[in-house]
């Protein structure tokens, strides 16, 4: 190899150490500006964050007013179910009352005063035993027509009496706690 060989290939040398020096140099600030980056994409910024807690927060307190919600939902049915529980049955028996009412309105005169005490006696503490679970007749005397406890049958004319009240009775009505389960059976007075 002669001198100007030599010189262009440690030119050549030269140029080859300073390019990779270079490309080096050029990789080694990418991978600066991409871990930056790398960092900066994964981390939310300080009003992102307080946004995320806020959002956080109110799902929270939308949870426990839901828990709280069916909670009192739950105690509300329970309360329900044994108050109104045994209302079936009872409007099963609500039948024999009505037939020991009219047994003893319906006596014979050959009947002894023994029996139709005996009936009354069994009536009392049949309706003792129903009100002790909250069975509360419904007695319209004197009251004005009322469509939610009151069931009209007909109507009829009493001068003693308003427009709108209760003539007579047929049949009592029933209410269990407040709810009525059956609406007394009247006349309505219309003059």
């Amino acid at each position: 190899m002669n001198k100007k060989d030599k010189s262009i290939k440690d030119d050549n040398d030269v140029l080859s150490e300073e390019s990779l020096n270079g490309k080096e140099k050029d990789l080694e600030n990418n991978n600066d500006v991409k871990e930056e980056t790398d960092e900066n994409v994964g981390t939310p910024t300080y009003e992102e964050l307080f946004d995320q807690n806020e959002e956080l927060e109110k799902s929270l307190l939308r949870a426990n007013a839901d828990l709280d919600n069916a909670l009192k939902r739950t105690f509300s049915e329970v309360e329900k179910a044994h108050k109104y529980g045994i209302e079936k049955l009872l409007i099963e028996l609500l039948p024999i009352i009505d037939n020991l009412e009219s047994a003893i309105s319906n006596l014979s005169e050959n009947a002894t005063k023994e029996d139709k005490e005996g009936i009354e006696l069994t009536l009392k503490s049949f309706e003792s035993t129903l009100d002790k679970f909250g069975l509360v007749p419904i007695y319209p005397d004197n009251e004005e027509f009322n469509p939610e406890k009151h069931e009209a049958v007909s109507m009829e004319e009493d001068d003693k009496k308003e427009d709108g009240y209760i003539g007579k009775v047929f049949q009592r009505g029933w209410e269990l706690h407040s709810r009525v389960l059956r609406p007394a059976r009247v006349t309505v007075i219309k003059n």
